[in-house]
């Protein structure tokens, strides 16, 4: 846990709300804290739908009351149609949140509290969006902090991985379904809250049937991704996520494509904020963010840009489990990125199942059964309990695994892992999931990386092409970046399989892929230790202010992460905890009580089994009200269609006052 500072330079004035106004009459909600005595300062920006008042009320004040402190205003924003603001939302990232956002600033920036800059800061959709608005460049923006957070939409967010349907996507839309139709808060905004919320319950809409009509990476998709037009962004940015994160293959993409000022940050943390983490070390980011800061928005020589332009935890070879609260390793550094430090290493998958040495050519056929991928964990960890993947070896024994000899002398990676592979299928749409696993010498294995692909999506996806059955094509499977040292005498493994189930939604038909063995490959960027690592300047111990307090109770009932296999009929589930919690605010004298499950199911040998239930509850007690969302929802296929099906039901103080249901059929195209 960071320590609690609370002795500042300049004392902090909390204003619990203040309104944005927009030019088509719109509000937004705001949070502000001001460090009372410092003139006119630089406003720190964080824009988010996730309810200032109230959702995100326990952990804002820890972050924003400390930059206040150290002479910033700092700002947290309600997007349009969430929280406390006017209006309605229709999606992520649109370009109706993006303009609002140019707009906020402008108005931020002509505050007389503000000297007319304002950078933006925020973690996932905050760093989302912060990108996004850099590259529509804002005259009073001046930088952008992106933590966990993605340049392009299609590729690399919770959607689409490799062309295939990841079990987020679902997921995620039920999650924000839980959330879009919440009221405002009477205290905020007056008598006019139930004419809000009864305008967000008419208006909600499952996000699924938004994502699922685009499954090639459409103009839909561009939208949002700053990597379409990497020039566009000019002003600094500072990139930063973790290893145990969604996003961390980000971070080096932006160092690559950007041109101006950056700098990357990643450590071995979950999808948390550097200084607050389930994944220790933490480090005291919040001074680094000062010091960011503070060089470009106050003209202070802080050294920071005098630093390598990307640094990452070096991670240490550890026996497989699925729960990590530490990560051992060593901060490395590169001055550049790409780097010339890194050499690509190319290591053939051989005949016989062996990994590296001389060209052994020859043929090996893989027809995965569909439990393989049970070990996969999540994408996108948040540090909980059985979230990492586990021991590798029971999902190899549905793959083609490639093992190398025992390693001579130590061997260290730094970047994306490549899987080039020529192949057969036997069927029109197949899928590859290919593994790089760390084996010590007593067999355990561990995953160091994965990369999924839709092998229709083998040239572009853009422009998916069935396969021809019998055909040899080529096709490259690009794994996460990471950094990882394997120790010697422990051998590598890449493994290969036709599913991977519940990462990535099964193709219709069971495929078989005929690898052509030596004209297939791992390339490894290697990069070997350097003294200069040793000179790195340390980072400080994590600091906060006081989070503000709230009370949490316990919540015995919650659904457990669990895995379960009916050996007799082959049936398949796994359970994923989402959002169990129960949290009193004494402050605004609210408690919010949240409980979700994500399921997954499927019948070993037949794709089209494939099932992801949802069910939300969202409780908001209030002193004199209480307010209840309940949805279930369940995504389905058929060998032509996805079958999404929702109910909603809303409650007010027991009693329902909205109820509405959706069955709808979305053409699978290549998926």
């Amino acid at each position: 846990m960071p320590q609690v500072r609370t002795e500042f330079p300049y004392p902090v004035k909390v204003v619990e709300n203040i309104f944005v106004p927009l030019a088509d009459g719109t509000r937004l909600a705001a949070k502000l804290w001001l460090p009372e005595g410092a003139g006119k300062v630089p406003a720190i920006l964080e824009y988010l739908p996730y309810r200032k008042r109230d959702g995100t009320r326990y952990r804002d004040q820890g972050m924003h009351k400390y930059l206040a402190g150290h002479g910033y205003a700092c700002i947290r924003l309600d997007i349009r149609g969430t929280g406390d603001s006017d209006g309605l939302i229709d999606d992520e990232y649109t370009v109706q949140e993006q303009l609002d956002g140019c707009e906020a600033i402008a108005w931020l920036a002509a505050q007389d509290w503000c000297d007319g800059q304002v950078s933006m800061i925020g973690i996932s959709w905050g760093g989302f969006n912060g990108l996004q608005i850099a590259a529509r460049q804002p005259e009073a923006l001046k930088t952008v902090i992106t933590v966990g957070s993605t340049d392009d939409r299609y590729a690399t967010d919770i959607h689409w991985l490799g062309g295939c349907l990841s079990k987020d996507n679902f997921d995620w839309s039920s999650t924000m379904f839980a959330h879009n139709d919440l009221p405002p808060d009477p205290a905020i905004v007056g008598a006019r809250w139930r004419e809000m919320w009864r305008a967000r319950m008419e208006h909600q809409r499952p996000w699924i049937l938004n994502w699922l009509k685009h499954q090639r990476r459409d103009e839909f998709w561009k939208q949002g991704s700053v990597c379409e037009d990497f020039p566009a962004i000019k002003i600094p940015v500072y990139a930063v996520s973790g290893w145990a994160d969604n996003y961390s293959e980000t971070v080096p993409r932006l160092l690559a494509g950007l041109s101006g000022p950056r700098l990357g940050l990643v450590g071995p943390w979950a999808h948390s904020y550097p200084y607050d983490v389930a994944v220790a070390p933490a480090i005291g980011w919040l001074q680094e963010v000062l010091r960011w800061c503070d060089h470009w928005m106050k003209g202070v020589e802080t050294g920071i840009m005098e630093e390598p332009m990307y640094r990452v935890w070096m991670q240490d070879s550890v026996p497989p489990s699925t729960c990590y609260t530490e990560r051992r390793g060593r901060w490395v550094a590169e001055d550049s990125w790409p780097s010339p430090n890194i050499t690509p290493q190319k290591l053939p998958l051989n005949a016989g199942m062996r990994l590296g040495g001389a060209v052994q050519a020859g043929d090996a056929a893989i027809c995965s059964p569909l439990w393989v991928g049970l070990n996969a964990g999540e994408v996108g960890r948040y540090g909980e309990d059985a979230d990492w993947p586990g021991d590798q070896r029971e999902d190899d024994g549905g793959s083609l695994v490639f093992l190398s000899e025992p390693l001579t002398e130590p061997l260290e990676i730094l970047g994306a892992p490549l899987v080039h592979l020529h192949f057969s299928s036997d069927k029109p749409q197949a899928l590859v999931a290919a593994r790089l696993n760390d084996v010590m010498p007593d067999g355990r294995s561990t995953r160091v990386g994965v990369g999924v692909l839709n092998l229709t999506h083998r040239d572009s996806h853009e422009h998916a092409t069935a396969l021809e059955p019998g055909k040899t094509y080529g096709a490259v499977v690009e794994m996460d970046d990471i950094a990882h040292h394997f120790p010697k005498g422990h051998r590598l493994a890449v493994a290969l399989s036709t599913a991977y189930y519940p990462l990535v939604w099964p193709s219709p038909e069971l495929a078989t892929l005929t690898v052509k063995c030596g004209d297939s490959w791992l390339e490894l960027p290697v990069r070997p230790p350097r003294e200069t690592d040793k000179n790195l300047r340390a980072f400080e111990s994590p600091e906060e202010a006081q989070d503000t307090p709230t009370i949490a109770h316990p919540t015995p009932d919650a659904p457990r992460r669990r895995i379960t296999r009916d050996l007799l009929s082959g049936h398949i589930t796994v359970d994923y905890p989402r959002w169990n919690a129960a949290t009193e605010m004494p402050d605004i004298e609210q408690t919010h009580v949240s409980s979700g499950i994500c399921r997954h199911e499927i019948t070993d040998g037949d794709p089209l089994s494939a099932l992801t239930f949802t069910e939300s509850r969202v409780e908001i007690r209030r002193t004199d009200s209480t307010i209840e969302h309940h949805s279930i929802g369940t995504l389905t296929c058929d060998a032509k269609d996805f079958i999404v099906r929702m109910q909603l039901r809303i409650s007010e103080n027991g009693t329902e006052i909205f109820a509405r249901d959706w069955d709808e059929r979305i053409p699978r195209d290549m998926v």
